[in-house]
């Protein structure tokens, strides 16, 4: 006869209540049963000082090891006696495995891959505010929640609505400014760490918040059955359906019939499917990493408006469901599974070697290698982030863009990468046929064709796109393509003999992936497109519609490797590159914006776009020379002149060799005389700003860091600090 013992933290059986009914299917199923604790073990003799219920008392008795432990106790108070636990472990085979915190679940699964597209975005947030104010400007409405949270405690859903905030927690609902709501979340991250995720709702047809849990257990087989799902709905009022919280529960079918109709039967074969799948897949993990097996799981999931299943998240101690039948078919199913590992522990083990040799059917790493006349190092960071939600994704560093360090990178990448986003720079003919010849990609973005380096290809934008198209010859020919459509110049780019697929990317073209509502915010840009058949609104906390493209060029490639409209959405909430007009905010309400790491026209001109959409007052450009642009210099500066009088900037300011033919045709155009200013000597500039700059200024500097025009932004911070 198998022997089972459960292993708890309690010294009094009494004081568990499912004791009774392992007791009671334990004696049904011919199965012996007793009740110990850690203490209670001596390993000399191999027996354990248990408890044993007789005639509906717990009576103590001296009993063998068991042939299997159910371990029901808390992980954390049986970790008080963890070498006696570890030391169990070596000897009986336990019916259960940690699979780990909710975070830790939520990396395993996201590395996992299968079930990633089914998981929340979710960042970890310990200190960084801003961090958190611009997930929130990504997504409208998130869930704030402690990282160590149980039972739905300390939960915050926080919605921007118009200029407030509209902050929930339990039933309560109150409107924060910003300030105040700053003061609440610097104050919940000083206490402890909190993870931050979009706020899915599921909502039934009388307003009430609902959640499902799916329960799935091993059987006497081994095998994974369902053991319950059931939907667990919110009180009227509140927003947490945890039964803890209030929540109750009701039958499956008759819910899905009343919400649902038609479709209840087919909502409840998937949700039947995914609960078996996903318990599957966890335990083939389980075996890969660890050599275990887990026996019971039980899972949080939503539905959305579009039926589409979240993972809320996945317990490991899920307990029983809150009626008794129920609470029966668990405790047998626990048995009968207790039963099996005894008994059948060489099947497991090869189990497990089976899980550990087995090569899963893998697809090419996608090596992704982007160039381009601008944008280049700002679509690597908005790429590379976005798929960091799915892979562990090797990016190079930013501006390390030559082919010596594409040498450098080739050497770093190992097995352990799953995806490569590369920038591949060109300065002239040759140098990207380099590149690919180190690092061969399989998918390309070429951002644009400009006139950045123009002068080393004799003024000719055609060599300048020719150059570009070495990384479409270079590339995997069978790979993809990223074009941008609204840019002139990529017309001339060598496509023509390429013979996979090629995507295209605008604003104001038809393009395959095309942005709308283009506005600014506070903080960034948002911009709306369609996405997989439904309208998506993104955000990206960079400024300008040029941004745009660079995001659209990460949202192409990301869709095409199949990761989901809502990883795209929190990738994209990435770590801007330093000095890419980035704004600080100075005393008297003053605004710098600093872009200061390379200069072309079309990026002179972009940064002016910024500074007349977010300047509140007076608004202050001051421009660098821009090299390398050759016999098209004059021209090219005298359309910046024009620019600046159309844009209406109220002060011009120009810095280095020959730029004052920007403020001379500015000036021919109309803007006044007084208010455009050359030097050629930056102290003199700066002895100026100082002069000249008032209170509510926004002030661009624009520049490459070639000029050092990042001079005249350090001087302007410490004059305005």
């Amino acid at each position: 006869m198998t022997l089972i013992g459960m292993l708890h933290h309690r010294k009094d059986p009494a004081n568990v209540r499912k004791t009774y009914a392992f007791a009671a299917v334990a004696k049904a199923e011919g199965v012996g049963f007793f009740y110990f604790t850690p203490g209670k073990v001596n390993f000399s003799n191999r027996s354990i000082e248990g408890k044993v219920l007789e005639h509906g008392l717990w009576v103590d008795r001296i009993m063998p090891f068991p042939d299997v432990i159910y371990n029901a106790g808390d992980p954390n108070k049986l970790a008080k006696s963890l070498k006696v636990v570890q030391r169990l472990r070596e000897m009986i085979p336990f019916t259960t495995n940690s699979i780990g915190n909710k975070w830790s679940v939520y990396e395993r699964l996201k590395k996992g891959k299968d079930f990633s597209h089914y998981l929340i975005p979710s960042e970890k947030i310990t200190s960084d505010t801003d961090k958190f104010f611009h997930y929130l400007s990504g997504f409208r409405s998130v869930v704030f929640k402690p990282f160590d949270g149980r039972k739905g405690k300390g939960i915050y859903f926080i919605s921007i609505e118009k200029d407030k905030f509209l902050v929930t927690k339990d039933s309560d609902s109150s409107y924060y400014t910003k300030n105040e709501l700053r003061s609440l979340i610097d104050e919940r991250l000083s206490a402890e760490t909190y993870i931050m995720q979009p706020y899915i709702k599921s909502i039934n047809k009388s307003g009430q918040i609902y959640d499902f849990r799916l329960h799935a257990q091993k059987d006497g087989h081994g095998e994974w059955v369902i053991t319950s799902i059931y939907p667990r709905i919110a009180p009227k009022g509140s927003i947490i359906p945890n039964i803890n919280n209030g929540g109750y529960t009701n039958y499956l079918t008759p819910f899905l019939k009343q919400e649902f109709g038609e479709e209840a039967t087919n909502i409840k074969g998937t949700l039947e499917h995914f609960s078996l799948s996903l318990a599957q897949h966890l335990d083939e993990l389980q075996m890969q990493l660890y050599g275990e097996v887990i026996d019971e799981i039980g899972i949080d999931i939503g539905l959305d408006e579009n039926l589409k299943i979240w993972i809320y998240e996945v317990n490991w101690l899920p307990g029983c469901p809150p009626t008794f039948y129920l609470e029966m078919d668990v405790v047998q199913n626990s048995i009968r599974y207790a039963k099996y590992l005894a008994n059948s522990q060489d099947a497991i083990k090869a189990k497990i070697e089976a899980a550990k040799r087995k090569n899963k059917a893998k697809g090419e790493m996608p090596i992704i290698a982007i160039t381009g006349s601008a944008g280049k190092t700002t679509t690597k960071a908005m790429l590379a982030s976005i798929l960091s939600n799915k892979w562990n994704t090797f990016e190079s560093k930013d501006y390390w863009n030559t082919a010596q360090h594409t040498e450098i990178h080739a050497s770093e990448i190992d097995k352990s990468h799953e995806a490569v986003v590369l920038e591949y720079g060109m300065s002239s003919p040759g140098t990207i046929t380099k590149h690919c010849s180190i690092i061969k990609p399989n998918i390309s973005i070429v951002t644009n064709v400009g006139l950045a380096h123009v002068g080393s290809f004799k003024s000719n934008i055609k060599g300048i796109a020719k150059a570009k198209s070495e990384l479409i010859h270079g590339m995997d020919q069978e790979g993809l393509l990223i074009i941008n459509k609204d840019n002139r110049n990529s017309r001339y780019l060598e496509t023509k003999e390429f013979r996979g697929k090629i995507i295209t990317i605008g604003i104001k073209s038809k393009a395959d992936y095309k942005a709308y509502q283009i506005e600014y915010a506070e903080n960034g840009m948002y911009f709306k497109m369609t996405l997989q058949g439904i309208e998506v609104k993104f955000f990206i906390p960079i400024f300008g519609e040029h941004h745009v493209y660079n995001a659209l060029n990460a949202i192409a490639v990301a869709d095409h490797l199949g990761l989901t409209p809502m990883q795209i959405q929190a990738g994209l909430l990435f770590n801007k590159p330093a000095r890419r007009l980035t704004v600080y905010n100075r005393r008297h309400n003053i605004t710098l914006i600093d872009d200061t790491v390379h200069s072309h026209p079309e990026g002179v001109r972009a940064a002016i776009d910024v500074l007349s959409n977010i300047g509140k007052n007076r608004k202050i450009a001051v421009i660098g020379e821009i090299r390398a642009l050759g016999k098209l210099r004059e021209a090219e500066y005298r359309k910046i002149g024009d620019y600046v009088y159309e844009k209406e900037i109220d002060l011009f300011i120009t810095y280095g060799d020959q730029t004052e033919i920007m403020g001379n045709q500015a000036k021919l155009k109309g803007f006044p005389s007084n208010s455009v200013h050359h030097f050629d000597n930056k102290e003199e500039m700066h002895e100026f700003l100082k002069t000249v700059v008032e209170k509510e200024d926004t002030i661009l500097v624009k520049g490459a860091s070639r000029i050092n025009m990042y001079e005249t932004i350090q001087f302007l911070k410490k004059t305005f600090k």
